[in-house]
């Protein structure tokens, strides 16, 4: 079998210097080794997600986690919350917010649509007592990107008070957002995304506004409570035992990143999008996302009728070593998704498609044949 191109929308390849950094030894996480590896880490974020007066908090824990973490330090018994779902990450949220006891509602749009501000603005004057917006960056399990910016606008205009909430997980890093320029209060983002490192840790920017909503919230929290682990933070640890070796990966990761600079990351993704979504194109492969709203970081088609994805995703690992994603939820069995965020060049695509090319043409061929 090839060695293995692994495509997923995460987790991402490794560049050697992180798997480098994985292998060193362990340090004391109270002692000042680690002091040094986590406050160059804040900063490296905090260079990342474009802020300097947000405070930005590391954690443990899947992106999932970082998910929990907004609820629990945001929100009380009963608070009413606006879901604004594109897929099954915003879905994800309402599950984790009723969980909590958290009045949800959803505003579910159609499977590679974005959120239309219109029908958000529309949402939030029908019930005033919305004091929480939550609404995800980029949609892996669509392919959207959505227009944040301007959805950012359309919650200000209606509710400016409102605590406004954002999964971006697989954008921040590999997309352009301003948290404090656009107003978002919390910006969630995921290790294994297009920062290099494998799953893990999840990372927060906190505006004052969500600090002063923390101070407030009623839900009960410990393990995810942003106010111990920014606190600790200003002695150089963090209140629970940390991933250390995640910590080393996310330091060599970030250096990778300054050097590459920001906005070359953000046009390199959005190059190798276009590459991925044209390629698939010639392959008179559907895809699902609207192209004025097509992700950066993860492409989605659907599958050729009367091809099994499951068999189809199979034989390109066995056969290629390229390893796809499949649909979730309600697109399970209907789509397949190529994650091109991190560490990826157009070689890479070009394996994947030309795979693709091989495998669709002795399908059809076949079809064909037996007919």
């Amino acid at each position: 079998m090839a060695s293995q191109n692994l495509r997923t929308p995460g987790p991402t390849p490794l560049p050697p210097a992180v798997r480098e950094a994985l292998a060193r030894d362990m340090v004391n996480h109270r002692g000042p080794e680690f002091a040094a590896v986590l406050n160059d880490c804040v900063e490296g974020l905090k260079w990342a997600y474009q802020v300097s007066e947000h405070d930005m908090v590391i954690l443990t824990a899947s992106g999932t986690g970082g998910l929990e973490s907004l609820v629990a330090n945001t929100l009380s018994p009963g608070d009413k919350l606006l879901v604004a779902s594109i897929g099954n990450f915003g879905e994800r949220m309402g599950q984790i917010a009723r969980t909590f006891e958290v009045d949800v509602t959803q505003l579910d749009f159609q499977p590679g649509n974005p959120v239309d501000p219109q029908r958000l603005e529309d949402a939030l004057r029908e019930d005033p007592d919305i004091g929480t917006v939550f609404i995800t960056h980029n949609e892996t399990s669509t392919g959207v990107l959505n227009p944040l910016r301007d959805l950012a606008a359309a919650v200000r205009a209606t509710r400016p008070e409102a605590l406004l909430l954002v999964d971006g997980i697989s954008s921040v890093s590999s997309v352009e957002i301003r948290p404090e320029d656009w107003d978002l209060d919390v910006v969630v983002a995921g290790s294994q995304k297009g920062w290099m490192v494998p799953p893990g840790l999840a990372f927060v920017s906190i505006s004052p506004r969500a600090w002063e909503r923390q101070s407030q919230a009623k839900l009960p929290r410990f393990y995810f409570d942003w106010r111990a682990a920014q606190k600790s933070a200003q002695n150089g640890e963090t209140p629970w035992t940390p991933a250390v070796s995640l910590f080393y990966a996310l330091q060599v990761g970030l250096q990778l990143m300054r050097e590459e600079g920001l906005q070359q990351i953000f046009a390199r993704h959005q190059r190798l999008a276009k590459f991925t979504r044209e390629g698939l194109s010639e392959l008179d492969l559907r895809l699902l996302a609207d192209p004025r709203f097509a992700s950066p970081t993860v492409t989605t088609a659907y599958l050729p009728d009367g091809i099994s994805g499951k068999g189809l995703l199979r034989t390109l690992d066995e056969r290629y070593g390229v390893v796809l994603a499949g649909g979730q939820g309600n697109l399970s069995g209907k789509i397949f998704r190529i994650g091109h965020m991190g560490w990826v060049t157009e070689d890479d695509l070009s394996a994947v498609l030309s795979a693709l090319k091989l495998e669709l043409n002795s399908v059809r061929a076949t079809a064909t044949a037996g007919r």
